[in-house]
C-alpha cells in the first residue's frame, strides 16, 4: 500500500476537516454508534482511519450525521473527521480506506470540509426510505433490504395517510424513549412523505428537518397497519395531538423492522459545503483501466 504519509502537508493549523459520504449495508452491524463489541459501523471506521492516519481515535473526532440502528442501512451517511495535516491528494487515502474496510461498507466520497461544517449539525434534511415487499412470498433477494408484509397493502391509503404527516408537528407520540440526547425537541418538520409503489415492492420516502429516535419505523408501522385497512387514516392527526407515545402502542406496539429502512441522503446548508482553499481536489474513487488487450481477439 502507498506510504501516505508522502502524501501529506504538514502546515501550522490547528486542524483540517474531512467530509466523508458513505454506504453500508446494515446487516451485521450493531448500529452506527461506536461500540468496542459488537462491531459498529463508526468502529469499522475508526480502526481503517487510525491505520491510514496514525493518530489515535480521540484525535480524529469522527462524527456522523444520524445515528442509525442496528440493522439499518445507508445509502448516504455523512461523517466528517479531523487530522492536524493537510493531504495534497485524495484519491490513494480513499482506495486506502476502502481496502481496509469490509466489503459491506463503503466510502463513496472523500472531500476536505470548511471548519465551519459539522456532519450533524449543519444537515437541514435528512431522506430516509422504508422498503416493503408486499406479496404471499418473500422475494429472496430482497430479504435484507425490505420488510415482507404478506398481508395485501392499500397504497392508496396509505399514501392518504403519509400526507397527514407533513408539516411542523410535535412527534413525541412516534419516539421511543432515549437516554443518549437528553430530551430532545420533539418539533420536526416534515417537507414529503412519499408512497411509490413498484410492484410487489412498496417505498416509502420521507424528508424530514430531523427525526427522533425510532420515529420513522414507528410511523411506517402506523402506516402498515392503515395499509391493511384496520385503521383509517385519520387515526394520525389524533395520535400526533396527544404527544402521547402509549396511545401509539394501543395501535401499534413495536416499530417496523429495521431491516426495511435505509438513510438515503443528508442535505446540507450550501455555505458549508464550500471547499476550503487550498485543498485537494474530491476523490470519487478511481477507475481502473486497461491500455492495452493481452488476448487476441479470433
Amino acid at each position: 500500500m502507498t506510504n501516505l504519509n508522502s502524501l501529506v502537508k504538514v502546515s501550522d493549523s490547528n486542524a483540517y476537516k474531512w467530509r466523508l459520504v458513505i454506504a453500508y449495508d446494515g446487516t451485521r452491524f450493531a448500529g452506527w454508534q461506536y461500540q468496542e463489541s459488537p462491531p459498529t459501523i463508526q468502529s469499522m471506521l475508526e480502526k481503517a482511519l487510525i491505520q491510514i492516519t496514525e493518530l489515535e481515535r480521540k484525535e480524529l473526532h469522527l462524527i456522523g450525521a444520524g445515528r442509525t440502528d442496528a440493522g439499518v442501512h445507508a445509502w448516504g451517511q455523512v461523517a466528517h473527521f479531523v487530522t492536524p495535516f493537510n493531504y495534497t491528494s485524495l484519491d490513494s487515502f480513499h482506495a486506502a480506506l476502502n481496502g481496509l474496510l469490509p466489503k459491506d461498507i463503503r466510502v463513496r466520497e472523500l472531500s476536505a470540509a470548511v471548519p465551519e461544517f459539522h456532519a450533524r449539525f449543519s444537515a437541514h434534511s435528512k431522506v430516509y426510505r422504508y422498503q416493503i415487499y408486499n406479496d404471499t412470498f418473500m422475494d429472496p433477494f430482497q430479504r435484507h433490504w425490505a420488510y415482507h408484509c404478506a398481508y395485501k397493502l392499500n397504497a392508496s391509503k396509505m399514501r392518504e395517510a403519509a400526507n397527514l404527516f407533513v408539516g411542523m408537528h410535535d412527534f413525541s407520540a412516534f419516539a421511543n424513549a432515549t437516554r443518549e440526547d437528553g430530551l430532545p425537541d420533539p418539533l420536526k418538520t416534515i417537507s414529503r412523505f412519499d408512497v411509490i409503489q413498484m410492484g410487489s415492492l412498496l417505498q416509502l420516502e420521507v424528508e424530514g428537518s430531523g427525526f427522533l429516535y425510532r420515529q420513522v419505523r414507528n410511523m411506517v408501522a402506523l402506516l402498515i397497519q392503515i395499509g391493511k385497512e384496520a385503521l383509517d387514516s385519520d387515526i394520525v392527526p389524533m395520535i400526533l395531538e396527544t404527544k402521547d407515545r402509549r396511545v401509539l402502542a394501543k395501535y401499534t406496539s413495536l416499530p417496523a423492522p429495521p431491516h426495511g429502512l435505509c438513510l438515503v441522503s443528508v442535505k446540507y446548508k450550501e455555505d458549508h459545503l464550500k471547499l476550503p482553499l487550498d485543498c485537494p481536489v474530491t476523490s470519487f474513487g478511481r477507475h481502473h483501466t486497461i491500455t492495452k488487450c493481452k488476448l487476441p481477439f479470433y
